[in-house]
């Protein structure tokens, strides 16, 4: 059939004719450019699908075949990071584990996807019972994005919560700080939060250095000697019912801290369930007045000024009386006694005279060079001040030369002795091995206290009291053990408490060549019928040195050797002045 073209208007010869096309083919066109149209779509969407799967199997094969595997860096707003370093062990002198960090697990929740939290609260409860229902059900109706419900899960508690498969929990790695020895390094160690952080002792100090997982951090501590002195310190405390103690093992010419004990202790696997009492480190956070242990620091200081000798004597036959304090003995000779006499008798007369010869500023000066004044320069955040009288009067010379009006820790006492005993040299304690972190060798810089002279007449007076004094209860056999006795009656309201005492005992060992200074100090301790109702130093502290020594002298390979050899009594004769002493003092 012939088309028929219309025309509108005229025909202009320049223009073209303007053609209308029927009804059939312009639908056809249309349906024709739709087609056209989604044939485009349909393979850009083709494409684009093509692309989307073939980014989630390549980013599939990387997650499950090239990745080690590892939590989300972000869940609900909390990172966590499952490869982050493990915070480093902390091992004895012996390589013995003190401190160790396990892989754990730990169970949060995002309450906006818990559908039924009652049900779920009471199917937790029954994996976990240590958390209740209601404190369960408190946390997955919270409004926030993130809770945590249990920190720290068990295996089998991790196991038997998965098994469940309830969405919106979620379990997050983390990392339990474990003691291995539980209570025995308490006071040493310290202990970290939930979240690995050093809260107190030796994890505090050196908390930064642990978390950086640093090789393992190697104490002085000795296991086994820890073990001995916590268990002969609580037997002692057990027998005299103190309300406490401490006791320290240190190596006489280093510094070292062998042992340190502190009771009550606690167990830093739950440090939450221990007390104030418990966590109270009394080795080196208490400060007390320690009594005649003080006699040893007054006598070296009277005998390095030179006012002093072996042979000199001191009018001790009545009390002091200085204002209204009066100054008297507890077991009184009542007649002029030599250096060595006031040292094994203990007289707080004869020292107090002494001190009163030495001279308040010379006394001060000493106390301030031995470290008596200042804070222990020792790696724990738990540092006790010393307490020392502001104004220091003739009279508080007079006292402090036995050891009253001025307030130390165990650890400042232990310290002091062994610069006394072991050629005058004075030591800094240190709970560090040297070849860990840096050399410790700056604290410990030869900085002489004494004469090497007046430092063997001190070892030579500790030994007599051991054979002829108040320490004849700590003597071990073979050891050559000498020492001094503390009795220090407690201050309260109304002055000092007769009833209450700080009853000590110090000792060094073998004194002819001293390696380890031991001390033990008790926190009010009560006499009984062996001690005939005593309960000061040498009965109640003094048998616990000894036993002590016994048990960790051969740990140490110290050869026990004859008392009464030749070459040992000669060693420490002390030459005892005739009758015509030379009275250097009364009052």
């Amino acid at each position: 059939m012939t088309k028929k073209i219309y025309y509108r208007g005229h025909i202009n010869s320049n223009e073209q004719p303007h053609i209308r096309a029927t009804g059939s083919e312009l639908r056809y066109g249309i349906f024709k450019q739709a087609i056209e149209i989604s044939k485009t779509r349909l393979l850009i969407t083709g494409v684009i699908m093509s692309l989307s799967f073939i980014i989630i199997a390549l980013r599939l094969i990387d997650i499950g075949a090239l990745q080690i595997p590892k939590e989300p860096r972000n869940f609900y707003a909390i990172s966590m990071d499952s490869e982050k370093k493990q915070r480093g062990d902390i091992i004895d002198r012996n390589g013995q584990l003190m401190a160790t960090s396990l892989k754990s697990v730990s169970l949060a929740a995002n309450p906006q996807k818990i559908n039924n939290p009652q049900e779920v609260a009471v199917k937790l409860a029954a994996t976990i019972p240590s958390v209740s229902v209601n404190k369960l059900l408190k946390s997955l109706t919270s409004k926030n994005k993130f809770v945590w419900l249990k920190r720290k899960l068990t295996p089998n508690q991790h196991w038997q919560i998965n098994k469940l498969g309830i969405p919106g929990l979620k379990f997050i790695n983390s990392e339990s700080r474990i003691y291995p020895q539980g209570a025995l390094m308490g006071h040493i160690l310290g202990y970290v939060d939930i979240d690995n952080r050093g809260l107190a002792g030796i994890e505090k100090t050196f908390d930064k250095l642990l978390r950086n997982n640093m090789e393992k951090l190697q104490l002085t501590i000795d296991m086994r000697m820890q073990y001995i002195m916590r268990e002969e310190l609580s037997n002692a405390i057990d027998e005299y019912r103190a309300i406490g103690g401490a006791g320290i093992i240190l190596d006489a010419n280093n510094g070292e801290v062998i042992s340190m004990v502190s009771l009550p202790d606690f167990d830093p696997n739950h440090p939450s369930n221990s007390n104030p009492q418990a966590t109270f480190n009394r080795a080196t956070l208490g400060v007390y007045e320690l009594g005649s242990t003080f006699k040893i620091f007054n006598t070296a200081l009277a005998l390095e000024a030179g006012i002093s000798n072996m042979k000199s004597g001191y009018d001790a036959r009545k009390p002091i009386k200085i204002a209204r304090f009066l100054i008297r003995d507890f077991h009184a000779k009542k007649r002029i006694l030599s250096v060595p006499e006031i040292f094994i008798y203990s007289s707080n007369i004869g020292s107090a005279l002494m001190a009163k010869e030495i001279g308040t500023a010379a006394q001060k000066t000493f106390m301030k060079n031995i470290g008596f004044l200042d804070k222990l320069d020792i790696e724990l955040p738990e540092i006790g001040s010393p307490q020392y009288p502001k104004i220091w009067r003739p009279i508080n010379t007079m006292t402090i030369a036995y050891g009253h009006g001025l307030a130390i820790s165990p650890m400042h006492l232990a310290a002091g002795v062994a610069s006394m005993v072991n050629g005058g040299i004075v030591i800094h304690p240190t709970l560090i091995k040297s070849n860990i972190l840096n050399d410790n060798s700056h604290k410990n810089n030869n900085q002489r206290i004494i004469s090497a002279a007046t430092s063997k007449s001190i070892r030579k007076l500790m030994r007599l009291n051991n054979i002829a004094g108040s320490g004849k209860r700590s003597d071990a056999k073979g050891y050559l053990v000498g020492g001094k006795t503390g009795s220090a009656e407690k201050p309260g309201v109304n002055g000092y408490n007769k009833k209450l005492l700080i009853s000590s005992y110090v000792a060094a060992f073998p004194m002819n060549d001293p390696k380890y200074v031991v001390y033990i100090i008790l926190d009010e301790p009560h006499g009984n019928e062996k001690t005939y109702n005593s309960a000061t130093g040498g009965w109640v502290a003094a048998p616990s040195v000894k036993n002590i020594i016994n048990r960790i002298a051969p740990l140490a390979g110290i050869i026990p050797v004859d008392n009464d050899a030749t070459e040992i009594i000669h060693d420490f004769i002390i030459e005892q002045p005739s009758n015509n002493i030379k009275i250097l003092a009364s009052y």
